[in-house]
């Protein structure tokens, strides 16, 4: 669908002092971005010039390089002739190789010892043809002698080969005929007895009348190979195939009429050349084992097949893409797509004809550029591959686009006739070969320009049954003969004007053709539309259905033709690019454009650097890449342009293509865009971008059938029609159905709803906000309705998507009795009820839609849960009609139903809550019916204590007999606490009393005022007991002054309280016990050994927290020093403590991976060429639960050596400080006590000690808690990487907690008694 656009037209004409001397040669010059010619020799003078012409912005240079004399040396030549011309950029070196023999090399910066000019070798026989490889390697040549000699870089023979007659002998071909006549289904019987590999007709070699006797050389692309084409014998042309190395690989078949022109597609498949036929000229293929291998004919006169000198040359350009065939009086490029081959341009020669020899010399690097030389002329050509599309925006955007293959032009709207090329919906002719096709604003017309003229035709209607496009003017240019004019380009301006840009004398000059109203007739309009600088595109902008003609220097600067508007001077590129598109964006434009080497421009911004074709539409920037992705940019501002990542998977904007597929069109009112494949055919494809946004805009203009019918053929979520404009979507429901009115499809679309904004999870908006979107104003997602105010009570989206729907077809039962059903059916819980009161409601009314709608009903829903829900309306009919629908035996249901309608009204209802297992509904209609005894055993099977004694809150008898019941069943299960409330409540003391006991010792107080209350009176004895029993239970729990109040209130004991006050530290409350009960003598009995306790259990304890304190904070202090000398050692060095190997759980790359890698990648998971080695990429199964339990037991304990160790040190040092915190009082309490019996150096001990704890504690919190939040390590994207899994999680979670800042544990002063001194 491509075609071959002009882009550069230079001619030239060697100065005065060459004017009388013939270009002879001519060859690029990479190094310098040049061109070198040769001049001469020539019969009258053996002088040789070499020349170097250079194009600069503004002239050209010419500078002659050196020259020498070149008599021929061989006799038979009236002079010689240069065979070969080709320059060694990396030495500044050029070598020439002459017919007569010689091989001469001439050095721009000679070394010492080496001369300018130098012949490095000759063949006295004389050459015939010679090539270099495209490695600049080998040297082939064929002399007269019919001899290959193989020469390398130095010019040193690798190999003569001798060509005879033997060489037939190298290949015997045998031909299945593929694609032959012979091998066609011709029916039953027909010729079946005949072989199909033996053609009717064996060609056997028969020179061409129009042979010129010329030997060709031609080399593969990778240099392993070439062809020569010779005569043997004067007889036949072969076509010999040799490997590098000299070796003779194959011969041609015979073939008639075989002409010398000779090619090897570079790509390695193809073998060009020329049959001349009585009828015609075909361009043939050979394979490299030489057999045929399809053809196409030229497209020529018989008046051009019988020109003089009609001696046809081929030539293949570096990429494959294009084959020049070079004629007397032109040039043709054909291209090859879906095996069709097309005549993309003509390049007419007005002057003299061509070098036979040096014709044509395609670029190098640049695989559309060429070299045409004549003995008076140099002209540079340069074209690119361009698609010739409308560019309408929607919705008129049918996707015209037009193809060039010669005179014919074909051209199909893809939109509504998506024609696979070679084929076109319509196809017809001009007077001679298109050079260019442009479209108008609309694409209602277009104009062909060709070599002799315009031809513009209309074409209103693009269907597929419209009629073909009608040829409504012509324009024929001036033919004097002498005319330099060279025709490139062409567009429309305004609505029906026509800019031609065309090269004259090497400037550009812009003519402008209009319709005369007058003489009825397209004609020159006068303009001042002319440039004196370089013009290489020239284009339009399609705004407000109107064209807007610009153009674009060499240098990359664009300048709008139109007069009036917007300047395009910020829109300049910083270079030329050969593909641009301009876009009208809000008040201004933005330019959009490509370069030769894939570098995609946003005016001066460069936007990627791998791109390989693009396109624009109203809202997206559409291009392929070399990693074979499509990628969408929205249209906003230049400097806010975001390209998407490689990321197909995840972000909308990104798709994965076929390798080499390009960019043909876009249809953003269809959704979808063409591509072209490389072997030509075409795919169309909906990309989730263009269809999100498409959707989205027409969301936005509330046309929702047409959005509906999107997302259901394009399987996009439901949801989107809701999510993307919430509050305008439930103020147009009465829109929505009038607008898809399928019953189907609006069920469709309330069963596809669901609690989930697809807007924030697969559909997210990849847009950034922006103030215009291509000059229309952004409006928020509500689309101007103004939003609810917020609620604190959140509904659920599918209700409230429901609820609406039901209340706008309350009024359309009659036509959406399906949708109420469904409606109901698909809230969340649905509503099963509603629904089925609908069809209630319809059995009363019509039966037959009744019938209907339970049908709908229980298709949508489980029958079962609808039979119970019909149950649950107490409506045995409707009941009845589900059951029906259902699967259910009649001998399960009828009975029971027949059971039911026995019954009285309440009793039913007692009796369908009961099988329902709603027990709450059926105890209220056994509560209506008054059989309390009947309430009791239901409230007892069904346990409904708490349902029930709500019914009887105002009946004080039952209500007590229902709490007994309940506080029996509360002790049966163990809910003591509860259960004595109950029997408290009811003054069943003895019962609450014992429930009180059983509870625990928090609830002594109650226990014992229940004991105290109960009638009558408890026994002394048995209180006496109760109290012992509670006070061991209250010291159990180390309530202390608990037990010291059983025991003082209750048991009469002083001592007792005394010795719990002192085994709580309460030393205190014991001296004032003592005076309290003038009990002195308790002091020295009770006391001082309570002092002497709880001294010896301080000391104790301070000891060993000392001595932890000691052990502990130095060994993490270790440990940390090891893990920053030497972290590698540290954490994959043995954990063991004890000879055992490794587990492998460290962050570090395991052993058993690899032992080469850097420290850096032992903790950031990436190997040395990027790639993870994390479990998934390793192949090691470490990702095991068995793994991790062992690992998570091996971080409890801590073992020393282990890499687990400081954790558990930091751990236990927390709670060894927790800990002092809390006995801090204690000792406070401890130390007072013991001053005040006169224990002056047991005080100050315990104090020193305690003081010297703290101390210690409060020194190491600093060192062991305060560790600063370490950097995490990133990879080169600046994603954290490698997420282990199994044992090394474990790992992994414990070096995390222990890069955390901690908060490390409080620990208060130790303050002192001043009586005790420092």
């Amino acid at each position: 669908m491509r075609n071959l656009r002009n882009i550069r037209y230079e001619p030239w004409s060697p100065p005065a002092q060459f004017q009388e001397r013939p270009v002879t040669s001519a060859t690029w010059d990479l190094a310098n971005d040049s061109v070198l010619c040769t001049f001469g020799p020539t019969e009258s003078n053996a002088l040789i010039e070499l020349v170097r012409v250079k194009n600069t912005t503004k002239t050209e240079e010419c500078t002659l390089v050196t020259s020498w004399d070149a008599p021929c040396p061989n006799p038979e030549l009236d002079c010689d002739r240069i065979l070969s011309l080709h320059y060694f950029g990396d030495s500044l070196t050029a070598c020439l190789v002459l017919a007569g023999g010689d091989i001469v090399v001439v050095r721009e910066e000679p070394l010492p010892g080496e001369d300018r000019i130098e012949i490095v070798g000759s063949v006295d026989a004389g050459i015939t043809a010679a090539k270099w490889s495209p490695d600049e390697e080998l040297l082939a040549i064929t002399t007269k002698a019919d001899t290959v000699v193989f020469m390398s870089r130095s010019f040193e023979g690798i190999t003569d080969v001798t060509m005879t007659a033997e060489d037939l002998k190298a290949s015997n071909h045998v031909s299945v005929g593929w694609g032959k006549k012979e091998t066609q289904f011709q029916g039953r019987g027909a010729k079946a007895l005949k072989d199909p590999t033996m053609p009717e007709k064996i060609d056997e070699g028969v020179l061409s009348p129009n042979d010129d006797s010329s030997t060709t050389i031609s080399w593969r692309g990778d240099g392993a190979y070439l062809a020569i084409s010779t005569i043997e014998g004067a007889a036949r042309r072969l076509i010999r195939v040799y490997s590098r190395e000299g070796v003779l690989d194959s011969m041609s078949e015979p073939v008639d009429g075989l002409e010398g022109a000779l090619s090897w597609r570079p790509a390695g498949n193809l073998i060009a050349g020329i049959q001349h036929r009585d009828d015609r000229v075909d361009v043939v293929f050979f394979e490299r084992n030489g057999l045929q291998h399809g053809e196409f004919s030229l497209r020529m006169t018989p008046e051009q097949r019988k020109l003089q000198g009609q001696h046809i040359r081929l030539s293949w350009n570096h990429d494959s893409t294009c084959l020049a065939v070079i004629m007397a009086n032109s040039i043709q490029l054909w291209t090859i797509g879906n095996y069709h081959w097309y005549l993309k341009q003509e390049i007419s020669i007005k002057r003299a004809a061509l070098l036979p020899n040096f014709s044509l010399v395609w670029h190098p690097e640049r695989p559309l550029q060429i070299l045409t030389i004549a003995p008076e002329c140099i002209t540079v050509f340069e074209y690119v591959f361009g698609t010739a599309r409308d560019t309408t925006p929607p919705p008129q955007d049918d996707g015209v686009v037009a193809v060039i293959d010669g005179q014919t032009i074909n051209v199909t709207p893809l939109r509504t006739a998506n024609v696979p090329p070679p084929m076109a919906l319509h196809a017809f002719e001009v007077r001679s070969n298109a050079i260019d096709i442009a479209f108008n604003a609309g694409a209602s017309s277009f104009a062909v320009l060709h070599q002799e003229g315009i031809s513009i035709f209309e074409w209103e209607k693009h269907y597929a049954s419209s009629p073909p496009p009608a040829l409504t003017a012509r324009v024929t240019f001036e033919n004097t003969g002498s005319s330099d004019a060279f025709p490139q380009q062409i567009t429309f301006d305004n609505r029906d004007e026509l800019l031609v840009l065309l090269s004259v004398n090497g400037s550009s000059v812009i003519k402008r053709y209009g319709f005369n109203d007058d003489t009825g007739r397209m004609e020159e309009v006068p303009s001042q539309a002319h440039s004196n600088s370089v013009v290489r595109n020239l284009s339009s902008i399609c705004q407000d259905g109107v064209s807007h003609a610009f153009v674009q220097g060499k240098s990359g600067d664009l300048h709008k033709l139109s007069f009036g508007g917007h300047d395009l001077s910020h829109c300049n590129f910083p270079t030329y690019l050969p593909w641009v598109e301009v876009l009208p964006y809000g008040d201004t434009y933005i330019a959009f454009g490509m370069s030769t080497n894939g570098h995609l421009y946003a005016n001066s911004r460069s936007l990627v650097k791998n791109c390989t074709s693009f396109l624009v539409t109203n809202v997206h920037l559409i291009f392929t890449t070399t990693t074979h992705l499509i990628k969408f940019v929205h249209i906003t501002d230049v400097n806010d342009l975001e390209v998407p990542p490689d990321d197909p998977e995840i972000d909308e904007r990104c798709r994965s293509i076929e390798r080499g597929a390009r960019l043909v069109t876009a249809m953003p009112s269809s959704l979808n865009l063409v591509l072209q494949m490389p072997r030509g055919n075409l795919e169309t494809i909906f990309p989730r971008a263009m269809v999100l946004a498409g959707i989205r805009a027409l969301i936005d203009e509330r046309n929702y059938r047409k959005a509906f019918t999107h997302c259901r053929t394009q399987r996009v979520d439901m949801n989107l029609l809701y999510d993307h404009a919430p509050e305008q979507f439930l103020a147009n429901v009465p829109l929505f159905l009038d607008q898809v009115k399928k019953i189907t499809y609006i069920d469709l679309f309330l069963s596809s709803i669901r609690d989930e904004d697809v807007t924030e999870s697969m559909y997210k908006e990849t847009r950034k906000p922006s103030g215009l979107t291509n000059g229309t104003s952004v409006i928020n997602s509500t689309n101007g309705v103004t939003p609810p105010e917020p609620s604190f009570t959140k509904t659920s989206k599918v209700n409230k998507i429901c609820d609406a729907f039901l209340e706008v077809l309350k009024t359309r039962t009659a036509t959406n009795l399906q949708n109420i059903i469904t409606a109901n059916v698909c809230k969340s819980p649905p509503a099963l009820e509603d629904g089925l009161l609908v069809v209630a409601q319809l059995m009363k009314d019509n039966e037959e839609m009744a019938d209907k709608a339970v049908e709908h009903i229980c298709f949508l829903a489980d029958i079962n849960k609808l039979y119970d829900n019909a149950l649950g309306l107490y409506d045995l009919d409707l009941a009845l009609l589900v059951a029906q629908q259902s699967q259910k035996d009649p001998r399960e249901y009828l009975p029971f139903m027949q059971n039911l309608q026995s019954m009285t009204e309440l009793r039913r209802r007692f009796g369908i809550d009961d099988y329902l297992g709603r027990n709450d509904k059926a105890l209220t209609h056994l509560h209506s019916l008054d059989a309390f005894s009947e309430l009791q055993t239901y409230t007892q099977k069904h346990a409904l204590y708490q349902f029930a004694l709500s019914l009887y809150r105002y009946n004080p008898a039952r209500h007590a007999i229902l709490t007994e019941l309940y506080a029996k069943y509360l002790q049966s299960k163990s809910q003591y606490k509860e259960a004595a409330l109950a029997f408290e409540s009811l003054n069943d003391y003895m019962a609450a009393t014992s429930c009180y006991v059983s509870s625990g010792p928090a609830q002594w107080r109650e226990a014992l005022f229940c004991a105290l209350s109960q009638t009558p009176p408890l026994a002394p004895q048995a209180l006496t007991d109760l109290a012992t029993t509670l006070a061991e239970a209250v010291t159990d729990a180390r309530d202390h002054r608990a037990a010291a109040s059983i025991h003082l209130d209750y048991l009469d004991s002083t001592e007792d309280a005394c010795r719990s006050f002192c085994k709580g530290y309460f030393f205190s409350d014991a001296f004032h016990l003592v005076a309290l009960k003038h009990q002195p003598e308790l002091l020295e009995s009770v006391i001082d050994p309570g002092l002497a306790d709880a001294l010896a259990s301080s000391t104790e304890l301070l000891a060993e927290c000392k001595a932890q304190l000691l052990a502990q904070v130095p060994r993490i202090r270790e440990l940390r020093a090891k893990a920053l000398a030497d972290p590698l050692a540290f954490y994959e060095g043995e954990r063991g403590g004890d000879g055992e190997l490794p587990d492998d759980v460290s962050v570090a790359a395991s052993s058993r991976l690899s032992t080469n890698r850097s420290l850096f990648t032992r903790y950031t998971g990436r190997g040395s060429q990027g790639q993870s080695i994390g479990t998934a990429g390793t192949g090691v199964s470490r990702a095991t639960s068995k793994n991790r339990r062992r690992e998570e037991r091996k971080r409890a304990r801590g073992k020393k050596g282990s890499v687990y160790e400081e954790e558990y040190l930091i751990a236990s040092v927390g709670r060894l400080i927790d800990r002092v915190q809390s006995v801090r009082g204690e000792v406070g309490r401890l130390v007072e006590g013991l001053v005040r019996r006169g224990m002056w150096e047991r005080a100050r001990a315990v104090e020193s000690a305690m003081a010297e704890v703290v101390g210690m504690c409060k020194a190491c919190i600093p060192e062991v808690f305060a560790i600063e939040e370490p950097s995490k390590v990133l990879d080169e994207e600046g994603v954290e990487v490698y997420r282990p899994v199994g044992g090394d999680a474990v790992l992994a979670e414990s070096l995390a907690d222990a890069k955390k800042k901690k908060e490390p544990p409080v620990i208060d002063a130790f303050d002192r008694l001043t009586l005790l001194g420092s």
